[in-house]
């Protein structure tokens, strides 16, 4: 059961394709690899980049192909397919990369962008602290004025891509005293081999094993002043308004993943036989195989409308809200619906199963919880 995306044109099909037969070569025989090795190799991104599947977004000039939207959409759908530990991939051409195209200067733009389109800098944003995650606006990491550059000093936990990382977007306060507190934080990009900049650990993580999560420390480090990314006291802005994006993409990889477990156990269901007739004959398997179905159409016909509007530019903050919170939440209902008709197989590593229960459940959890997601739609409904 393939479920197709409905506001794709032709050339986005031919890209899919594309995408699809690179993936079959290089990512789907290995991924079992990565996963035991709990690292994606950085010779997989750099064969992303040579290929155009990395900043596709991006302007010619700075390596990119200048495409939609769209084309962002097929490359987060088909890396979920592949496994969640790709996620690293969807932060770092739709989240990090924007915030330096969108808000960085020319010299920013043509020192780093070509860069990150090839695969050559890997990308991470550090916002939240081990004080702080949901509340942006109470982190602690700060950086001062030293003339030519800000000494940063604080610490970043539950970073995406924090081991490969060569340039992070630091969330930091250069006006500690700022009233209210959001007014005083700032965008800083640390390159890789900036003094007093280093990991902690690599995070020993539930799920997403392939996928490279860390703690990042800066301890007096000297970042230049021509790393400021956009103005002083506007990150907080800036955060805000990317974050809308940032939700969109975890629920387009919800949305995926959902549809990849339905066909994994519509495939089981049928083959599986229990006091001699196929599992799926079952009437409880039935229904309950009707109910995924029903709401994983559900949301792809909502998640079509929310893409397309994003497209057009639209303001989609309470819908993309709506969106991050109830895919996510499928999913996750999903995934323990489907390793019950997987029975004991599936509680073991070999079928695949077993690896989606694991990775889901931290979509409810990172770029903002869901509990979150439910206060932002209320507030829009003027409660």
């Amino acid at each position: 059961m393939v479920i197709k995306t409905g506001f794709l044109k032709e050339e986005h099909q031919i890209f899919q394709k594309a995408l699809k037969k690179f993936l079959e070569k290089e990512a789907y025989p290995f991924y079992g690899q990565w996963e035991q090795e709990r690292l994606i190799p950085r010779d997989f991104w750099r064969k992303m980049g040579e290929q155009g599947f990395l900043c596709p977004d991006l302007d010619e000039v700075y390596g990119g192909s200048g495409t939609d939207w769209g084309f962002s959409v097929i490359i987060n759908e088909e890396l979920e397919r592949v496994g969640s530990g790709l996620v690293g991939f969807g932060l770092h051409n739709d989240i990090a990369v924007p915030y330096l195209s969108e808000f960085g200067s020319e010299k920013q733009k043509n020192r780093w962008l070509p860069k990150c389109a090839s695969g050559d800098i890997i990308t991470a944003i550090a916002m939240t602290e081990p004080g702080a995650g949901s509340d942006l606006a109470g982190i602690s990491t700060t950086a001062v004025d030293e003339g030519d550059y800000y000494l940063l000093h604080g610490q970043k936990t539950f970073i995406t891509n924090g081991m490969h990382a060569d340039l992070v977007i630091v969330a930091c306060k250069t006006d500690p005293q700022a009233v209210p507190k959001h007014k005083g934080i700032s965008l800083l990009a640390v390159e890789r081999g900036c003094k007093g900049f280093s990991r902690g650990r690599k995070l020993d993580k539930i799920g997403l094993h392939s996928q490279d999560t860390a703690e990042l420390i800066f301890e007096d480090c000297l970042v230049p002043k021509e790393n400021l990314i956009g103005e002083e006291g506007q990150g907080f802005q800036y955060m805000m308004k990317k974050l809308q994006q940032e939700r969109l993409v975890v629920a387009i990889a919800a949305q995926a993943a959902s549809e990849v477990m339905l066909e994994l156990t519509l495939s089981y269901v049928k083959s599986r036989e229990a006091f001699g007739r196929p599992v799926g004959n079952f009437q409880n398997t039935q229904f309950k195989m009707a109910e995924m179905a029903t709401d994983i159409e559900m949301g792809r016909s909502f998640l079509d409308t929310l893409n397309k509007e994003h497209v057009e530019g639209k303001d989609i903050t309470q819908k993309v809200s709506m969106a991050k919170w109830k895919l996510t939440d499928n999913a996750r209902r999903i995934a323990a619906e489907c390793l019950q008709l997987h029975g004991g197989y599936g509680y073991m590593e070999e079928y695949e199963i077993a690896r989606r229960y694991r990775d889901i459940p931290v979509a409810s959890i990172y770029a903002g919880t869901n509990e979150i997601m439910k206060s932002i739609i209320a507030k829009g409904l003027g409660l």
